[in-house]
């Protein structure tokens, strides 16, 4: 009797292992936070846009990037956070308000989309180089160049600027995560870093995790640099963000010279989505702002 329930025990653990698995490979499959290229197009072209979608390699990686519209007032390179791809910037890009006043990018950071899934690169300064190339390319097009990040995609956005001090003209920054320790944690976090464990995680959150268990370290990395900016800086956030701590609100308005914060009263960290009408103010706004300083 004993040995039979022992074995109906061992027989359901093996069974529930087995489908959890299965399950997380089936997730992985399906659930990727990314579109291939003919997605896209098929996409773009409904709503009557013609994109185009290329790759470039560079210190070994390859990275996928897009864009559309025609030269206008000025170009626009959004840049997505964790996880995520280009294709989290698909209403934007698709959006008639924006594609009269520039000719918009987006790019698969490195790790994500069609830029080397689950391969991360925690170095936010190393990412920064990877998409240099992408930034000098876009000055072929025209000038002034605006960079909008999302989450984790703001600090890319910010040491890009950083480190091209003269490539880049303003910065809009959404659901910011820029200042040291100041975003939520999960307890399983440091964890799942671990080889015996990682492997179970779908790729599209490994990426996610390493940046998230190097951030803070990161970011220190980067606290002799804010002083540096010397164009406009706009930062939007949920005023109930509780992944981006609003402390990060006052750490830009100690280190950022002259930021201008919006609060959103009552919403969380996906403005992006939930507040895509203020979010696209600010864009437009921004343009119309450096586009005045590039005439002058």
């Amino acid at each position: 009797m004993v040995r039979n329930i022992i074995r109906l025990l061992v027989n359901l653990v093996v069974s529930a292992f087995v489908f959890f698995v299965l399950s997380l490979l089936i997730f992985d499959q399906f659930v990727q936070f990314r579109l291939d290229d003919k997605d896209i197009y098929r996409q773009f072209h409904a709503e009557h846009l013609d994109p185009h979608i290329g790759y470039y390699t560079t210190e070994s990686r390859t990275i996928r990037y897009m864009t559309v519209g025609q030269d206008t007032t000025c170009t626009i390179l959004f840049i997505h956070g964790a996880p995520s791809s280009l294709s989290y910037w698909r209403n934007y890009l698709q959006d008639s308000a924006l594609l009269a006043h520039a000719r918009m990018y987006a790019v698969d950071r490195p790790g994500y989309g069609y830029s080397g899934l689950a391969d991360p690169v925690p170095d936010i300064q190393k990412q920064a180089s990877l998409l240099k190339p992408l930034l000098d390319s876009m000055h072929a097009f025209h000038r002034p160049v605006i960079l909008v990040g999302a989450s984790y995609g703001t600090a890319v956005a910010s040491r890009l600027a950083m480190d091209n001090p003269g490539l880049v003209d303003g910065l809009v920054l959404v659901a910011p995560a820029i200042a040291p320790g100041e975003e939520k944690i999960f307890w399983f976090t440091p964890a799942i870093e671990h080889p015996a464990l990682k492997w179970f995680v779908p790729r599209m959150l490994q990426s996610a995790n390493t940046e998230k268990v190097h951030h803070a370290e990161e970011l220190r990395k980067m606290l002799p640099l804010w002083s540096t900016l010397h164009i406009p800086v706009f930062y939007l956030q949920g005023a109930r963000d509780e992944l981006v701590y609003t402390t990060n609100a006052d750490f830009a308005r100690t280190h950022i010279k002259g930021v201008q914060i919006q609060m959103i009263p009552g919403k969380g960290h996906l403005i992006a989505f939930s507040n895509k009408p203020e979010v696209e103010a600010a864009i437009l706004r921004m343009t119309r702002l450096v586009s005045g300083r590039s005439r002058n």
